[in-house]
């Protein structure tokens, strides 16, 4: 069993209201900065891998402190299990008495798939291996817990509402933190001027990808004017819809997208999305009570960004963090 160093109890802080200093109130800023100045220190995970029904592999992180509950984690388009954000919540939920399993999409993590394919919004066949893996380890976990974040927190939450009532009666909370709900949406905002800054870091990581699959499967996959793409429905159309069989980016838009499923979901869940944050569209901030369903909640504050919600207490936790071990715990 892994020892952890004691932890201030991140429940003790959480709040329904984020208040950030005045000079992080500003959603590009809160979504840059956690990434250049944020380091979290957790302990060396066990490593794992899982095998999908199609001969792939899932590479995944646990970190175990002997608990009875079990938080397993997604992360971000071209992210991976060891980014600051997942960390950070890891450690929070260590801290609150979470065992954490933190896994990789397929290409994600140093560590290319076997496959054509790669992974989307949608692959929630992926996740249901991490989740069946979960629930049949040794430890024997009494609760668990999905969390998401951005792609991940559509995929979570698309999860969620798939299973609906058959969902195993051990996961019984959700969470998701700047999910863009709306796929469509999202590609839109992200295709601005004013976002190139993030279109142009998506894509050159996502290019570099492309190219090792285009030498591993050129008759499937071409790089060839790869540098002509500026959007995502430029590249979904081209890469993202016809690998994973769809007709075209709308298609793939249209079936992925959480927005009209989350009313399937059953058990308690919370969606945390910045009013601030730049990669979300107005659709992916729903209040109906008929769409959100009767278990989801929206919490919208004015400050975020994208999977920021950025702290500068002591402790060390961001809002985030402290708000879903909350919320973890409500019903405990």
């Amino acid at each position: 069993m892994s020892i952890i160093e004691p932890q201030p109890d991140p429940v003790a802080h959480a709040g329904s209201d984020y208040r950030p200093p005045v000079w992080l109130r500003n959603g590009h800023l809160q979504s840059i900065w956690p990434t250049l100045f944020r380091r979290v220190t957790l302990f060396e995970p066990q490593s794992d891998v899982v095998a999908t029904p199609d001969d792939d592999r899932l590479h995944m992180d646990w970190y175990r402190a002997g608990n009875r509950r079990l938080a397993i984690l997604s992360h971000g388009l071209e992210g991976h299990s060891r980014r600051p954000y997942m960390l950070g919540l890891a450690r929070a939920l260590l801290a609150g008495g979470w065992d954490v399993l933190a896994w990789n999409f397929r290409s994600c993590g140093g560590r290319m798939n076997h496959q054509p394919r790669f992974y989307h919004s949608g692959a929630t066949e992926d996740l249901d291996c991490v989740v069946r893996r979960a629930l049949a380890d040794p430890a024997g976990y009494e609760q668990l817990a999905l969390a998401g974040f951005s792609m991940g927190g559509n995929l979570t939450m698309l999860y969620l509402a798939e299973q609906g009532s058959g969902l195993d009666e051990r996961i019984t909370h959700g969470l998701g933190f700047s999910v863009p709900c709306d796929l469509a949406g999202s590609a839109a905002v992200l295709a601005l001027p004013s976002r190139r800054i993030y279109m142009n870091r998506f894509l050159k990581d996502l290019g570099r990808k492309m190219a090792h699959k285009a030498s591993a499967f050129p008759d499937r996959i071409s790089v060839t004017g790869f540098d002509r793409i500026r959007t995502f429905r430029e590249f979904d159309d081209r890469y993202t819809a016809p690998l994973h069989g769809f007709r075209d980016a709308e298609a793939y838009w249209a079936r992925c997208s959480c927005l009209g499923r989350l009313n399937d979901i059953a058990v308690p869940s919370l969606i945390l999305n910045a009013e601030d944050d730049p990669f979300l569209s107005r659709e992916c901030y729903p209040s109906d009570p008929e769409v959100l369903g009767r278990q989801v909640r929206l919490e919208a504050p004015p400050w975020g960004g994208h999977v920021g919600f950025v702290d500068r207490d002591p402790d060390g936790y961001y809002w985030s963090e402290r708000r879903a071990v909350a919320f973890l715990s409500e019903d405990a």
